[in-house]
């Protein structure tokens, strides 16, 4: 497992969120900003809280279309690719 799938997910939210725009924007640049910093902690992420920015990605993908939506569905797919090999759950 490695954290540049986090660092890659978060790099591909900005691109998401510069094709989109108002709350959604919003939504996506927080995003991107919470992988980074879990992608830079030495502290590795529990399955709740990639279950949780998972959930809030697929929101986002729901409420975005275009390139948005593709960068927004590959960033999820990042992180779920991360999560298979966090250990527990």
């Amino acid at each position: 497992m490695s954290r540049e799938l986090l660092q890659e997910a978060s790099e591909r939210l900005r691109a998401a969120a510069e094709a989109a725009d108002g709350d959604v924007q919003r939504r996506i640049y927080d995003q991107s900003d919470a992988l980074a910093t879990l992608a830079a902690r030495e502290e590795q992420p529990d399955h709740g809280r990639l279950a949780r920015h998972m959930n809030e990605l697929a929101e986002l993908a729901d409420a975005t279309d275009g390139d948005a939506h593709d960068a927004v569905v590959d960033a999820r797919s990042k992180v779920s690719t991360f999560r298979e090999g966090v250990e527990g759950v």
